[in-house]
């Protein structure tokens, strides 16, 4: 975080530091005038491997844990708003949110639901998680299920006289990944999503277990009822099931005109630039709760979360100049983006 603010201050942007307790988060501003847009971007990496945090270059892949989830991403729009600091386009003002908790798995806000708390506010934000410089207007949503599974002990000699929880967890899961909720489709997405992502049970090797714990996420389709989902959850067998975590499937209308400005943009780097469905969720959320219009972009690469992440290091500078010429665009849509605002206030 240190070595982003010095380097976007060294550069021209306009930069303010957030205290939010235990956190920070930086804004870098750049431009001024009626439209605001805002790049959000997040430091932080899902755990990993050694190896992964050495990072190599193969080709034209950049390869290493958070190459692609999303530091790349991040550098290209620390270098597009250095370029709009310099070159400030008319009309549009472009701010640069990063944060250091976007893959928090913990219940609390994280930095950019504080930020959105104490009132940012854009008429865009382009999140630059992995979409293959696609823009993603829709994302499934989020229910991550503490799960319990009750058995009965006895001694590890004589399995038979006890009921092992941990094998009554996994046929817990397997019939939560089989419920009705799961076969329902929508033109973007082919299916929801269920994965055992922690297991735990047991206290003494030489012992039956008597309780499992598993947290399953459960990542839902738009226009899917999460009360229906856990209603049809209640029925697996659980001894208890709570949500740990929920946000609710992203869902941005892909006519809005700053939209079709960034597929626009896109499209001129990039030859398949449309609006998209996203499995993985994103801070864009937050926004979305607020009535501030966010999706999903960025460049090309693979394996986000797995063992050979990598980004595509030439479609860094094709992204970096769609983002820089999106805030251009953007500048110029004024009066379009005054009605949208104005429409959207009203519903």
């Amino acid at each position: 975080m240190d070595f982003a603010a010095g380097w976007l201050e060294g550069r021209g942007a306009d930069l303010t530091r957030h205290d939010l307790g235990d956190r920070e988060a930086l804004i870098a501003s750049a431009g001024a005038g009626p439209v605001r847009i805002i790049f959000h971007g997040h430091i932080d990496v899902v755990p990993g491997h050694p190896q992964q945090f050495a990072p190599r270059i193969e080709g034209d892949r950049l390869i290493g844990r958070g190459a692609y989830d999303m530091k790349a991403a991040l550098a290209a729009m620390m270098i597009a708003t250095s370029d709009l600091a310099a070159a400030p386009p008319e009309g549009v003002q472009v701010d640069l949110v990063i944060v250091p908790d976007e893959e928090r798995a913990q219940p609390g806000a994280n930095a950019t639901e504080m930020l959105v708390d104490n009132g940012l506010r854009a008429d865009l934000v382009v999140c630059g998680e992995p979409t293959d410089m696609q823009v993603g207007v829709q994302a499934k949503g989020v229910m991550i299920l503490a799960v319990e599974v009750e058995g009965r002990a006895a001694h590890g000699s004589t399995p038979w006289l006890g009921d092992n929880a941990i094998l009554r967890a996994l046929e817990v899961y397997r019939r939560l990944e089989s419920l009705p909720f799961t076969r329902a489709s929508t033109p973007l997405f082919p299916r929801p999503s269920v994965n055992l992502g922690r297991i735990s049970g047991g206290d003494a090797v030489n012992k039956v277990p008597d309780l499992c714990r598993m947290d399953v996420d459960v990542r839902y389709l738009p226009g899917q009822d999460p009360d229906e989902i856990l209603r049809q959850a209640a029925e697996v067998g659980a001894s208890s099931i709570e949500v740990a975590i929920a946000r609710p499937p992203a869902d941005t209308d892909p006519e809005h005109p700053l939209v079709v400005a960034l597929v626009e943009s896109a499209s001129a780097h990039h030859e398949s630039s449309t609006s998209v469905g996203r499995d993985g969720a994103s801070d864009g959320v937050s926004f979305l709760q607020a009535g501030v219009p966010a999706v999903e972009f960025g460049p090309l690469g693979a394996g986000h979360h797995g063992p050979d992440e990598y980004v595509d290091i030439p479609s860094l500078l094709s992204y970096r100049r769609a983002l820089a010429d999106f805030a251009a665009r953007a500048g110029t849509l004024a009066p379009q983006v005054t009605a949208a605002r104005d429409e959207d206030a009203r519903a």
